[in-house]
């Protein structure tokens, strides 16, 4: 669809089923306000939702449905939590959380074993490292679709023919528990002196993109801001990390941190400023962003090619870009993706402006790097091959967390598809 403009076609609902480096200022960016689109089936997108009707067979046809089942989103990842459940007051839908903490990979992995099964679990709707996400559409695993708003939002953070769209971004920072580590590392050097033994984790696996972003971003500032080095750089980086016993093996998150497992964790902006702010008054966090390799991501959002909810796919999708889930979104520490459209619309509250603010300068000395598609990949590729030959440890799960109820499946046999914090 073209900047601006509104094609205006007959549409269907499916019937119910059983590149450059960008900076923080590119991100802010958006298109003006156009016309809503509808996918019209599993491998095409129609081009425009014409009426407030079609919304509403929408709607019903979600409902009739039933269900929705969503994937690695854990409740307390930037305003997770508030989402779903305003979701499912809103149109009345079921949603099944099925592995909250898993990785970007694992949910690559759980579309690929579960295309053409009835099993439960199967996700409809992703969220993705935007590498993972291209890598997902190069293999079929995905299906077009285009929100309502999708117009607003930046063309350097959404695939072209619909496939997957940037919902969120942050920055990554060190977070520290304040309580047990007195010196704070004001960047990525410091991680390696001697006072910070057995105290630096990763908030995930090499199989997730927070762990790939983490790496990509230490070998940044050792590279002196050289992308193409960034990978290689990061490796290095981490090994020394493990051979002066400062590195720990372990997926590191809030109650590692607290506990002193990992006292200096590695993980987005929001993710930490959300710990500080449910920790206060128990643990004392200190947010700390890195004075160089400032590496900001953006987050996608993607329908399975083969969801068993394709409606009710389409409708979370509608619901994720509306001003109600951008907005809690930014409530959670997430820069939305919509937030240049949301902030000429007047829609961010005026005792937000703060917030905003300060997510819009940051206090950096350099703006964040948002590294493009292809330095994505390519970083991907260099670290999760490399990790093994040059940082040679195995990163740990933590135990998975508490059944959550009969629609969470947390307590399935699944091995490849183990309960992590990694997304």
């Amino acid at each position: 669809m073209k900047h601006g403009s509104r094609d205006e076609h007959t549409t269907r609902v499916e019937p119910a089923a059983g590149q450059r480096p960008i900076s923080r200022r590119d991100a802010l960016k958006a298109a003006g306000l156009a016309g809503a689109v509808l996918s019209t089936g599993a491998v095409s997108v129609c081009d425009a939702l014409a009426s407030a009707d079609a919304m509403e067979d929408m709607v019903a046809a979600a409902r009739a449905e039933g269900q929705l089942t969503v994937m690695a989103l854990p409740r307390d990842w930037g305003g997770y939590g508030v989402v779903i459940d305003r979701f499912k007051a809103k149109y009345g839908l079921t949603i099944n959380e099925f592995q909250p903490h898993a990785s970007s990979a694992r949910q690559i992995e759980a579309i690929k074993t579960r295309r053409g099964k009835t099993v439960p679990g199967t996700p409809d709707v992703v969220d993705l490292g935007m590498s993972f996400a291209s890598s997902a559409k190069g293999e079929g695993l995905l299906q077009p679709y285009k929100a309502s708003t999708w117009d607003t939002i930046p063309e350097t953070a959404k695939d072209s023919q619909g496939y997957w769209c940037g919902g969120y971004h942050g920055v990554l920072a060190f977070e520290v528990n304040a309580d047990l580590v007195t010196k704070m590392p004001r960047d990525w050097a410091d991680l390696a002196a001697p006072e910070y033994r057995n105290s630096v984790a990763l908030a995930g696996n090499i199989s997730s993109n927070q762990a790939v972003q983490s790496v990509f971003a230490a070998g940044l500032s050792a590279a002196k801001g050289n992308v193409e080095e960034a990978a290689d750089q990061g490796l290095k980086f981490f090994g020394d990390l493990r051979e002066k016993g400062n590195f720990v093996p372990i997926v590191g998150d809030a109650n590692s941190l607290a506990d002193g497992r990992t006292p200096i964790l590695i993980r987005w902006d929001y993710l930490a400023l959300g710990d500080r702010d449910r920790l206060k008054g128990s643990t004392k966090i200190e947010v700390i962003r890195p004075k160089t390799g400032v590496v900001a991501a953006v987050y996608v959002q993607a329908i399975s090619a083969d969801a068993p909810h394709p409606n009710a796919a389409k409708l979370w999708m509608e619901y994720l870009y509306s001003d109600e889930a951008q907005l809690a979104w930014l409530k959670g520490h997430c820069f939305p993706i919509r937030i240049a459209d949301l902030v000429r619309n007047g829609t961010v509250p005026i005792d937000w402006r703060e917030r905003l603010g300060h997510l819009d300068h940051d206090g950096y000395d350099v703006d964040p790097l948002f590294p493009s598609l292809k330095d994505q990949e390519k970083a991907k590729d260099i670290i999760t091959n490399g990790w093994d030959d040059i940082v040679g440890v195995k990163i740990q799960c933590l135990p998975p967390e508490d059944y959550l109820g009969p629609m969470s499946f947390n307590n399935m046999a699944d091995e490849a598809l183990v309960p992590q914090r990694a997304i």
